[in-house]
C-alpha cells in the first residue's frame, strides 16, 4: 500500500494528485494487481478531502482500466492489458515523454541533475520503510 502525500501548493488539483499517486504506486510496483485501494470515505478521511473529490480520481482511473470498481466490494488495481506495442516502440515513447518532461522543467528553470534529484527523492517518498 501507498502512503498519499498531497501538496495544496503545488497548483496540481487534489484529484490529480491522488490518481498521479496511484500510477506512480502502480508503476513503481508499491501497487499490485487485485491490491484493494481505500475506500472512497477512508481516503478522504485520511486526506482531509471531500469524498467527490476520491470518487472523481477513481472514476477517471476506472475509465482508463487502471482501476475496477466492484459494486459493494471496493475499488481494486486492474491487471495490466497486454502490451499492444512492441518494445521498441515502448521505448521510443519513454524517450520522447522523457524529453518533454526536461523541456517543461528546463522552462522553469531545472537542471536535469535537479529533475533527477527530485526524481530519487519522490522514489524514497513513496517507498515504503
Amino acid at each position: 500500500m501507498i502512503t498519499f502525500i498531497l501538496d495544496s501548493k503545488s497548483g496540481v488539483p487534489i484529484y490529480r494528485q491522488i490518481q498521479d499517486q496511484i500510477r506512480y504506486g502502480i508503476a513503481g510496483g508499491l501497487l499490485m494487481p487485485g491490491e484493494q485501494l481505500p475506500t472512497v470515505r477512508a481516503l478522504a478521511v485520511e486526506l482531509s478531502v471531500n469524498p467527490n473529490t476520491v470518487i472523481k480520481a477513481y472514476t477517471e482511473l476506472e475509465r482508463e482500466g487502471i482501476v475496477t470498481t466492484e459494486q459493494g466490494s471496493g475499488t481494486f488495481v486492474a491487471a495490466p492489458p497486454a502490451p499492444v506495442i512492441s518494445e521498441s516502440e515502448r521505448q521510443a515513447k519513454l524517450a520522447t515523454l522523457v524529453a518533454e518532461f526536461l523541456g517543461q522543467a528546463g522552462r522553469y528553470g531545472f537542471s536535469s541533475e535537479e529533475v533527477q534529484r527530485a526524481i530519487r527523492a519522490q522514489e524514497t517518498r513513496s517507498t515504503p520503510s
